[in-house]
Formats: C-alpha cells, structure tokens, sequence
C-alpha cells in the first residue's frame, strides 16, 4: 500500500508540494492510521498512513497528554502528488 505524508512542522525542502491542512479526525482502519483533514479550500481528504507515522506527528504537534489534535495544522501531501 502506498501511504500518503503528513507532517507536524512546516517542511524544509520541497515546500511547493506540500500543502496545508487541519485535522478533523484521526482514525484508525485496517491496520493504518486515516487523518481526516481539512483543506484550505474548504474539502476533507483523507490521509492514510502507518500508526508509526501517526504517533509521530502527533508526538511533534507538541500536545498536552490530554489535548486533542483536533483543529492542528499540518502540512500534507497525498501519495502520487
């Protein structure tokens, strides 16, 4: 499976290609990781990646241990983009 990326942080190379967005949901679905986020254009994509992935952005969205991620900025691409 081809996973698609998110990060945390404002990407330091290629930032042409990466696009910004803000998590609505995060779920999980056979096995890997789905965040639902919210283009600047007003749609919701999902993002599916691995669990790993997935703590570790969460890890650097520097949340308190009961803070939700709901409503972070991310920066994202979709696999093939």
């Amino acid at each position: 499976m081809a996973h698609d990326r998110i990060h945390a942080r404002k990407p330091t190379h290629d930032r042409e290609r990466w696009s910004v967005g803000t998590i609505e949901a995060v779920r999980e679905r056979d096995g890997h990781c789905v965040f639902e986020v919210a283009t600047n254009e007003g749609d919701v994509i999902e993002l599916v990646v691995t669990v790993a992935i997935r703590e570790l952005v969460l890890e650097r969205l520097d949340l308190a241990e009961d803070e939700s991620p709901i409503g972070a900025r991310v920066w994202y691409r979709k696999h093939g983009g």
